[in-house]
């Protein structure tokens, strides 16, 4: 468990680490999980807990929280980083859980693993045994979508929860907060004129602001008066925040760089942002799992073989490894930088389900239903429906929308060259339908 007055008397730990909350009740934000009729809440009321994947971007408090709901529930807790840790030491932790604990709920033993989405199937499934016997909870913190990378099993036997970006009042209350606590920041008398700038180059992230608020404080002498402004904060943070940081603190504003450089056909710039990366120690697949999404949102169908190459590249990288995954990635990056671009596909999607969301859901046709057994055909399922390999060129005229919004159109085309081209044959085998 966290030695809360170590942190706060140590001022050679940052400040976010100082700051930790030291109970559920100074908490901040989350209100969605952790308020009266939060299920997380109310599970700690009924001192009986799921075991649990908390998702969310960096510095919104999921490490926290899994600390606080131990001692919250007063239970023995262990700390896993899926960095670093491997399955001889979630066995070894299981060993000690099972002596310590076991099967008995109200000492039931708090397993963490944090950025468990690193860990490999393996990893999981040594994990996956306990978690079923009900040896430990399990208590796992991703920024990633569990559902992509936590393995089935183990992710049906947990509960998901959300964790979302703080708000700019949360994140105004926690500078006030550190200004009026921290036994360091109480040696200046800090005036926070203006905060925009400070939390937009956080982005979010609580650790990353109250960090930078350190760096700020730091540069000025004990006892003089601090007061930041929007200049103050972009002249002393430039440098401080230059590097890219292996931890997560600038994870999405770099990939953010790179995806945009690829989109805007720049292979240097994006070579450059790779580069960066692959120097601050990003996951490989976490690369190239963008690149599979950029493929098909970006370029589609200008060039459906990008989508090809980035899935080869994707299980390349997972058989070759780190650091020759980087030519891997390097040459996939050039060629979706210099492919052909076309949203189309993106664009269509989209428009589709947004109409769905404003019209609701209209019934299938009868000629388009599913007809397994008798009494649907008696129904006239499948009844009208004209099979299109009977006809010249397998095509032939016919309904395939229910008949409320018959004729809609979600297929729209640029100046695109592939884009007019499926334009072209869109209006060749449907002349006006779809106007």
């Amino acid at each position: 468990m966290l030695d809360t007055k170590k942190l706060m008397s140590d001022i050679s730990i940052p400040l976010a680490e100082r700051m930790r909350p030291k109970s559920l009740e100074d908490y901040i934000g989350q209100t969605h999980l952790l308020g009266e009729s939060g299920p997380i809440k109310r599970a700690l009321d009924s001192n009986i807990i799921p075991s649990m994947i908390l998702w969310g971007p960096p510095g919104v408090g999921k490490t926290t929280l899994a600390y606080l709901i131990a001692q919250k529930l007063d239970r023995p807790f262990y700390n896993l980083s899926a960095i670093s840790s491997g399955v001889k030491d979630v066995r070894e932790i299981i060993t000690q859980a099972q002596k310590s604990g076991g099967l008995f709920e109200k000492k039931k033993p708090l397993l963490f693993i944090d950025e468990i989405h690193r860990f490999s199937k393996t990893q999981q499934d040594s994990v996956l045994g306990a978690v079923e016997k009900g040896t430990i909870n399990l208590i796992g913190a991703t920024t990633e979508n569990p559902s992509f990378e936590v393995i089935s099993a183990l992710l049906s036997r947990c509960q998901v929860y959300n964790l979302q970006e703080h708000k700019k009042e949360d994140l105004d209350l926690l500078l006030q907060n550190a200004c009026k606590a921290d036994l360091f920041l109480k040696n200046f008398t800090i005036n926070i004129k203006e905060s925009d700038y400070l939390i937009g180059l956080s982005g979010g992230d609580a650790r990353k602001l109250l960090n930078l608020l350190e760096i700020i404080v730091s540069s000025f002498k004990k006892g003089e008066t601090v007061e930041i402004t929007n200049k103050l904060t972009k002249q002393l943070s430039n440098e401080s925040i230059a590097r890219y940081d292996k931890n997560g603190e600038q994870h999405y504003d770099i990939i953010s760089a790179f995806i945009k450089s690829i989109r805007g056909s720049d292979p240097n710039a994006a070579i450059y942002w790779l580069a960066r990366m692959v120097e601050g120690g990003e996951d490989p697949l976490f690369i190239a799992r963008r690149l599979i999404i950029l493929a098909s949102e970006d370029i589609g169908l200008a060039n459906p073989n990008a989508l090809l190459l980035s899935n080869s590249c994707f299980q390349s990288v997972q058989v070759i490894g780190w650091p020759e995954s980087r030519i891997i990635l390097a040459q996939c990056v050039i060629y979706l930088a210099n492919s052909p671009k076309s949203n189309m596909a993106y664009k269509a999607i989209n428009k589709a389900q947004e109409f769905i969301r404003k019209n609701g859901d209209a019934p299938v046709p009868l000629p388009l239903r599913n007809s397994p057994t008798q009494l649907m055909k008696d129904l006239n399922y499948g009844t009208g429906y004209l099979y299109s390999h009977d006809y010249p060129n397998s095509f032939i005229a016919q309904e395939f929308l229910p008949e409320e919004i018959k004729g809609t159109s979600f297929i729209e085309a640029s100046d695109n060259k592939k884009e007019q081209e499926i334009k072209a044959n869109i209006i060749k085998n449907w002349k006006e339908k779809y106007k």
